[in-house]
């Protein structure tokens, strides 16, 4: 068998993507934490072109960018399938795998904000996104997928940790069971799926990592006193 290798970065949703796929498919492989402010020479001869995790390592052969790598693994490894066998239903998969990969920046914009600032346009775009999420991908199933978890599930797993960090951050519940009740039921049972639950960054350090990287944001932002 051929060796597998997965350079990641602890509290990076994406890294953890490609962890739940491995695991779930049963994939052993060994993981080699990154030091991003002091790139290796590993990440560098193996990504060189962006030079960021996660990159997957197959028989000494790289595959980067994490959604890249969740198809790869459903091809090489074909236990336990995370897209349909139908193939629409497969493709129907694919568009909201990239529905989330588009609206990405919209998400990523609440990150710099602090109460006293928020953009209230920034929330009612995340919000008519999660209503979108909730009402045409989801619909009344246990998961995107349907009775079992699957690569759409994957795809927005960064909901279950990641966006609660940023809501506790900028002060704001975005994503809760008054306003979007099958999403947040959907983020509940995700979160309680064994290999998920046992492979999540702890919450209170991902939280701290998350208010330094803002802290470091927000001075970037100030305007400078140099000339």
């Amino acid at each position: 068998m051929e060796e597998v290798k997965l350079l990641g970065f602890w509290p990076s949703p994406y890294s953890h993507r490609v962890i739940w796929a491995l695991k779930l498919k049963g994939v052993k492989h060994e993981y080699i934490e990154q030091d991003l402010r002091n790139k290796s020479d590993l990440l560098l001869q193996y990504n060189p072109v962006h030079k960021k995790i996660p990159v997957l390592v197959h028989g000494g052969k790289p595959i980067a960018e994490s959604l890249v790598i969740l198809e790869y693994i459903e091809e090489t490894w074909s236990q336990n399938p995370l897209l349909p066998k139908d193939t629409y239903e497969r493709a129907l998969a694919r568009f909201w795998i990239k529905f989330g990969a588009d609206k990405g920046p919209i998400f990523s914009v609440l990150f710099r904000y602090t109460e006293e600032e928020q953009d209230q346009n920034a929330i009612k775009e995340v919000v008519e996104c999660l209503k979108i999420l909730e009402e045409q991908a989801l619909g009344d199933k246990r998961f995107f997928g349907g009775e079992n978890i699957g690569m759409v599930d994957i795809a927005y797993g960064w909901l279950c940790h990641w966006f609660k960090a940023t809501e506790e951050m900028i002060g704001v519940k975005l994503l809760e069971p008054s306003s979007l009740p099958r999403l947040h039921a959907w983020v509940e049972r995700f979160k309680q799926v064994p290999i998920i639950q046992e492979n999540l960054p702890d919450y209170t350090k991902l939280l701290a990592h998350f208010k330094s990287l803002r802290g470091k944001f927000t001075a970037l932002d100030q305007p400078s006193n140099d000339r």
